[in-house]
């Protein structure tokens, strides 16, 4: 229960963030409200153009079934505005009325002859299995190709991970980088992990065409400067790199994968754990909405923003 706190982003808005700049057409299957706050508080690059469309399932729908009916108004807005591929996003909607979305995305992709992907998404869940989900199917089309020497691809990256912007320099699937080069995604001579929602696809694309990857953070961390017993909250990888130059503790609500946990590393259930977790500590270093559940707080706090709790 969440007393202090806003609803964390969830696995509706994790993967559409993979998928947001992937050229292809998105489709959340809801009755309109799940859209509305992914696109309206989770999505912030409303600087760049995406086709995420609601399903707009209806009562009548959950009576009837609407499998068809669904991949009638899907096939419309392709035949509009094409797309690169299609992507099913699960609501609590679908789940409710057995929605089978597995059959809707084949009868799309042969109406299309584009691929149709399926994220098992709930909204039940937090953005990183959302995000986790969304990798997996996109990797799951990739196609074999020639290694390209020297070229390392970035997965787990979005903005409700990071503050990092997309320049063009570096291979982020997510984040500057389309479909286009998910489906050559083979070439990479190695991956980097930035966050625990990447480990599943990149262990798809090692058993699949032998690509190694490394787990890591190679972007701009804060300039901290903690005191005492420190306690960084965020996503795994990124607190992990973090607590490499402060030391100390980290914790976060989100995947806790157990390899890359420590002692004294925690998966925080809820906001009655947050403030018994914090208790002992000197310094916290974390998104400073978290501060709204531990008001009793006295040590030093330092602001590590994390969009998805925001």
């Amino acid at each position: 229960m969440l007393k202090f706190l806003s609803p964390f982003a969830s696995d509706i808005s994790g993967a559409v963030s993979v998928l947001y700049e992937m050229g292809g057409i998105t489709v959340i299957c809801d009755a309109g409200g799940c859209t509305g706050n992914v696109c309206g508080f989770d999505e912030t690059r409303t600087h760049i153009r995406s086709a995420v469309f609601s399903a707009g399932l209806r009562d009548m729908d959950a009576v009837m079934g609407c499998e068809d009916r669904l991949a009638d108004k899907i096939v419309r807005a392709y035949e509009q505005i094409g797309g690169n591929f299609i992507a099913l996003a699960g609501t609590p909607v679908p789940s409710l009325i057995a929605l089978d979305m597995r059959y809707t995305a084949k009868v799309t992709a042969s109406r299309t002859g584009k691929p149709c992907i399926h994220i098992p998404s709930t909204g039940t869940a937090y953005y990183d299995k959302g995000q986790e989900a969304a990798y997996l199917k996109l990797f799951s089309l990739a196609e074999g190709c020639k290694r390209r020497s020297g070229e390392t691809g970035i997965i787990g990256c979005t903005p409700l991970d990071t503050d990092v912007t997309a320049d063009g320099s570096r291979l982020i699937f997510g984040m500057g980088s389309g479909f286009d080069e998910v489906m050559r995604a083979a070439g990479c001579e190695r991956f980097t992990v930035v966050s625990p929602s990447g480990t599943a696809a990149a262990e798809y694309m090692k058993d699949r065409f032998g690509i190694p990857y490394d787990v890591g953070y190679p972007f701009d961390l804060p300039d901290v400067n903690p005191s005492g017993k420190v306690l960084v909250i965020h996503q795994q990888f990124a607190a992990n790199a973090l607590r490499e130059r402060t030391g100390g503790d980290v914790a976060s609500p989100f995947m806790m994968l157990p390899d890359h946990m420590r002692d004294g590393d925690r998966k925080l259930r809820d906001e009655d754990d947050l403030r018994e977790t914090v208790i002992g500590y000197d310094t916290v270093i974390a998104d400073e909405t978290y501060r709204r559940a531990v008001p009793d707080f006295s040590g030093k706090w330092i602001d590590f923003p994390h969009r998805a709790v925001r």
